[in-house]
């Protein structure tokens, strides 16, 4: 079943339309950073593109969105993955990865692409799905896990198997040319929007890192050791990237071995 958006999942217990942010009170047009309050941590967005971090580092910074309750209007330019697709993109057969997704025209560093929608779980239903699954079955469950100042680790999982969007026909790489960014509207729960790492050509096969390395860092020596430990468990990667690491990544959180 295709949905734009996520869903809440088969047990009910989060609901991602749910809207639990105040709005804020700006009567302009467009929001102006430091004067509204989704924009308190600065600006998220050069237009329509995704302002890069001062540096290039490894974590992304929280991504608020102008909601429903904001009194801006609905051109304000806080307001970019909640307008959805805005690329022509196609589903095609891919020669060794299944189906995958290309885009029919450029796309700029920096815009969003697509967003990885599908039913938001709880831990203990993402783990019963995973247990349930066989070896020839596709997993197509993402564990988000964001950092916390508090040190605390917020856990986002979505399903797209069963109800979800084109994102769920994106294929890893290892060298790819989309990152994923968790960006919250209405509620704390995110959206799994995935933007342009670089300038990708029309006809270009899209694709991401499924571990959620940020902007195509290299891998490090402690997550290549805990991957060689994994690689009896873990699929073959056929990206065909110069640095292809020549398995999938591996997460054993949701998995008993």
């Amino acid at each position: 079943q295709y949905s734009p958006d996520n869903v809440a999942g088969a047990d009910g217990d989060i609901d991602p339309t749910e809207i639990t942010f105040p709005g804020c009170s700006c009567l302009t047009s467009s929001c102006v950073v430091h004067m509204c309050s989704c924009l308190c941590r600065g600006e998220n967005y050069n237009g329509l593109c995704l302002r890069p971090t001062d540096k290039e580092e490894e974590y992304a910074r929280p991504v608020f969105e102008c909601n429903a309750m904001c009194q801006c209007s609905e051109f304000c330019h806080n307001r970019v993955v909640q307008r959805g697709l805005q690329f022509r993109l196609e589903v095609f057969k891919t020669e060794k990865k299944g189906w995958g997704l290309r885009t029919l025209e450029f796309i700029a560093k920096g815009r969003f692409v697509c967003e990885y929608a599908g039913e938001v779980l709880s831990f203990n239903e993402a783990h019963r799905r995973i247990q349930a699954q066989t070896s020839k079955d596709s997993n197509y469950i993402i564990a988000v896990r964001e950092h916390l100042h508090s040190g605390q680790i917020m856990e986002t999982f979505v399903d797209p198997t069963y109800i979800g969007n084109v994102g769920r026909f994106l294929n890893h790489s290892c060298e790819p040319n989309l990152f994923m960014v968790p960006v919250r509207v209405d509620s704390m729960v995110p959206k799994l929007a995935l933007f342009a790492a670089t300038d990708i050509s029309a006809g270009e096969e899209l694709s991401y890192d499924y571990s959620g390395r940020f902007h195509n860092l290299p891998i490090t020596n402690r997550e290549e050791k805990s991957l060689e430990e994994d690689n009896r468990l873990r699929k073959p990667c056929y990206c065909g990237s110069r640095i292809c690491a020549s398995f999938l990544p591996w997460d054993s959180s949701l998995f008993s071995t």
